[in-house]
């Protein structure tokens, strides 16, 4: 059986893929900056928190990172843990750069080995992006904010690793994925808890700042079945992941409020909170590689993503 490794299994992605990675037969060993003891609830909610085994790791830390290998000696490393709240890395610039040491370590502490590496990286390495010139492989990396400066110094160490050394690291640019799973800090959680309690009677109002902003939104099931089939791929490649259809914030929250019988203009004020000074305003993908090299597309667009967070279904 081989052994798989999972950092920050306790995330929406990470509980989700290990998930995935049991139902194909994998050994799954999940990593926590907490208390391992602690129950992770997206796993207990998934049904799966008795088949991984959690191991408290902080990435920063040499001596935790070689005793995690040592015990676990995966062969497949997904390195997902990291401080995913574009808002919050403004605040704690430190803790994104925090997680760019931690995958440096990995990369390390994995010298000489066969493991196979899969970097959760972001599309928000590449800033802004219309319609007319969407985001590919190839697109110059403009990070304009601190999570994505992190997630560019960690997708330039794989591409070093990989060139250099000839090893299997490869980058999962990943755009905006959603599920029931998505912590409440983040916009969508808000809009779906939001909706769903005005449509259970609550005298309630949903605050939000600009709803023009464009975003690619995906469903998370989809976005993890990608990562496994490109760590699993012939070669390490470096691949966009995303729907391809990229809508305004307006048009999700449209969607979320219809599904539940709700007109959004009745219950939502707009313009409330300033826009980030270097906030991506659009961003546009095409993700034809992941089609053509893994035979992956997503199977919810933006409109089926917002049905199943207003409904709780699907996860």
């Amino acid at each position: 059986m081989t052994a798989v490794l999972i950092t920050g299994v306790g995330g929406q992605d990470g509980a989700l893929l290990a998930r995935h990675l049991l139902n194909l037969g994998y050994e799954v060993i999940g990593t926590t900056r907490g208390d391992p003891a602690v129950p992770l609830s997206n796993l207990a909610r998934l049904g799966i928190a008795d088949g991984v085994s959690v191991k408290q790791l902080d990435g920063t830390d040499r001596a935790q990172w070689r005793d995690v290998l040592d015990e676990a000696q995966p062969l497949h490393i997904y390195a997902l843990g990291a401080q995913s709240s574009v808002a919050r890395s403004f605040v704690t610039p430190a803790t994104s750069m925090g997680d760019a040491r931690a995958f440096a370590l990995l990369i390390e502490e994995t010298r000489g080995s066969d493991v196979r590496i899969l970097n959760a990286t972001s599309g928000d390495c590449f800033g802004e992006a219309d319609a007319d010139h969407p985001i590919t492989e190839a697109t110059p990396f403009a990070p304009r904010s601190p999570y994505a400066i992190a997630k560019v110094a960690q997708a330039q160490l794989a591409r070093v690793a990989r060139a250099a050394e000839g090893r299997f690291v490869a980058n999962a640019f990943l755009f905006n994925h959603e599920s029931p799973l998505r912590p409440d800090g983040f916009v969508t959680r808000k809009i779906v808890d939001t909706a769903r309690a005005i449509a259970a009677g609550a005298d309630a109002r949903l605050e939000l700042g600009d709803v023009d902003v464009v975003r690619d939104w995906g469903w998370a099931p989809d976005y993890v079945d990608a990562m496994h089939r490109q760590l699993t791929h012939r070669e390490p490649l470096d691949l966009v992941i995303a729907t391809g259809r990229s809508v305004p914030l307006w048009h999700f929250v449209e969607r979320v409020f219809d599904s539940l019988g709700l007109d959004w203009h009745a219950h939502v004020d707009t313009g409330r909170f300033p826009r980030r000074p270097e906030d991506i305003r659009t961003h546009h993908a095409d993700p034809s590689a992941a089609a053509r090299h893994l035979g992956w597309t997503a199977s919810h667009d933006v409109d089926a993503v917002a049905l199943a967070m207003a409904t709780g279904s699907g996860c």
